[in-house]
């Protein structure tokens, strides 16, 4: 179809216009419409999972298992534990005894033998039987605030005879224990050097019955 010629008829020129016009207007808006997609690097929904899954950090291998093993003794060099040993089948248990200790003198010159008296109470209501031989008590001297241990009765001597009493309600058990006055360690390691003069505490014990410390002193 031939275009006409000449002037156009004013209702012609202004609808060629006002189309004009609405493109350059959509193609204007679809410019912005890209300008802030590539302004804003393209996060559509999509993309935002995508991100965050991609930052979830994957479990790494297993640690390899400590060949470190624990031993029943509690103790973490390996050596045997001075701890007393639990009351046997069939005797009487730990909370039916009661246990004290006490010192000879208050003051023992440097070179004396500290001796300690050990009692050992039934404090049940009926007759008690227990193995009370000297491996299974345990004597402690620690410093007097009782945050070292200087010397325990079982370190260097861990077995003993059997001694096996049967008590009355409220009948009790004596011994006595002498202290050389130098130091031990488990298993009897180490160097026994004498202790200093100073203050210092015992603790008797019998499974895990502990008397009150009883202080004394070294001069």
């Amino acid at each position: 179809m031939l275009e006409p010629t000449g002037p156009l008829p004013p209702e012609i020129y202004w609808r060629r216009r006002v189309f004009a016009i609405g493109a350059l207007v959509v193609a204007l808006a679809v410019v912005i419409w890209l300008a802030v997609t590539v302004s804003r690097g393209g996060d559509a929904p999509d993309a935002a999972a995508a991100a965050s899954t991609s930052e979830t950090t994957e479990p790494g291998p297993e640690p390899a298992a400590s060949s470190t093993t624990t031993r029943t003794s509690g103790t973490a060099s390996g050596t045997r534990s001075t701890e007393p040993t639990p009351a046997a089948s069939g005797q009487c248990a730990d909370q039916s005894l009661a246990i004290k200790v006490s010192v000879g003198q208050p003051t023992y010159q440097m070179g004396e033998e500290p001796v300690f008296g050990i009692v050992i109470t039934n404090i049940s209501g009926a007759p008690c039987t227990r193995d009370m031989g000297s491996g299974l008590q345990r004597v402690s001297v620690h410093s007097l605030d009782g945050g070292r241990q200087l010397w325990a009765s079982t370190d260097c001597f861990p077995d003993g005879d059997p001694d096996v009493r049967t008590l009355d309600r409220g009948e009790q058990a004596a011994f006595t224990v002498t202290w050389t006055g130098a130091t031990s360690q488990p298993e009897c390691a180490g160097e026994r050097v004498q202790v200093p003069a100073g203050a210092y505490n015992v603790v008797a014990q019998m499974g895990s019955v502990r008397s009150a410390p009883e202080p004394f002193n070294i001069a």
